[in-house]
């Protein structure tokens, strides 16, 4: 659904026109209800990215528009680095502020990092430009106030344009101060944001449980079934 799809929805769920409720407000409404759920989850599959950056010889803090320069809408989350060598494991900043004082030369391969301010820090200070590698979250595109009738929310799969519109139909009945309907929508948008939200962050399922496995010949697993000692 697009932006004017969503407004016409919404006008014939409440039985309004716009006079009633202008096209701006309506946006705006349905604003709000892309970023209830955009910033209900940190780490939606959809906004996962993988990047690059360089480093700076003698600079150890980088902010995080600079890490995700490369990412047009910037980085929301830092989620892995790793150079062309290694994993630049993350650590906590008071430990490796210890352990690498920022009033002495370290300068070396970078081999962690740390997170703060908006801004990563590597151990030791990186003595040369190097290409780091980012897996991280995007920002989300704004969409709401704006926006382009033919426009729909970016990244979200099709299921959840109908559940931003079902925010802005909350919206509109407590804009006509309805609110017993009001309460029943905001109930429905919330109770059909928890079902998608279940069926997308899904944890993966594990792998089958293979135990004495003959590495030598990776097709020789276990027996048609367990074999007890009195056998």
């Amino acid at each position: 659904m697009d932006i004017s799809s969503m407004r016409a929805y919404i006008r014939a769920v409440v039985e309004i026109d716009s006079s009633d409720i202008p096209n701006d407000v309506l946006n705006r409404f349905l604003g709000e209800g892309y970023d209830q759920v955009v910033y209900s989850e940190k780490r939606w599959p959809w906004y996962e990215v993988a990047i690059d950056f360089d480093t700076v010889g003698g600079t150890s803090d980088y902010t995080l528009a600079v890490v995700g320069a490369a990412e047009t809408v910037g980085l929301r989350e830092v989620a892995a680095l790793r150079s062309s060598s290694r994993i630049v494991q993350y650590i906590g900043r008071d430990e490796g502020d210890a352990n690498w004082p920022q009033n002495t030369a370290s300068n070396g391969e970078p081999a962690w990092w740390s997170f703060w301010a908006d801004s990563v820090r590597f151990y030791p200070t990186p003595s040369s430009a190097q290409k780091i590698y980012v897996r991280g979250f995007k920002n989300p595109t704004a969409f709401g106030a704006g926006t382009g009738d033919n426009v729909s929310p970016s990244d979200f799969p099709e299921p959840f344009h109908i559940v931003i519109a079902t925010y802005g139909i909350a919206r509109a009945y407590e804009q006509q101060e309805d609110p017993t309907m009001a309460a029943q929508y905001f109930s429905i948008f919330n109770a059909e944001l928890d079902t998608l939200r279940a069926r997308h962050l899904d944890t993966p399922a594990p792998q089958p449980l293979t135990l004495n496995l003959n590495r030598l010949n990776s097709n020789m697993g276990m027996p048609s079934r367990l074999r007890y000692s009195w056998e």
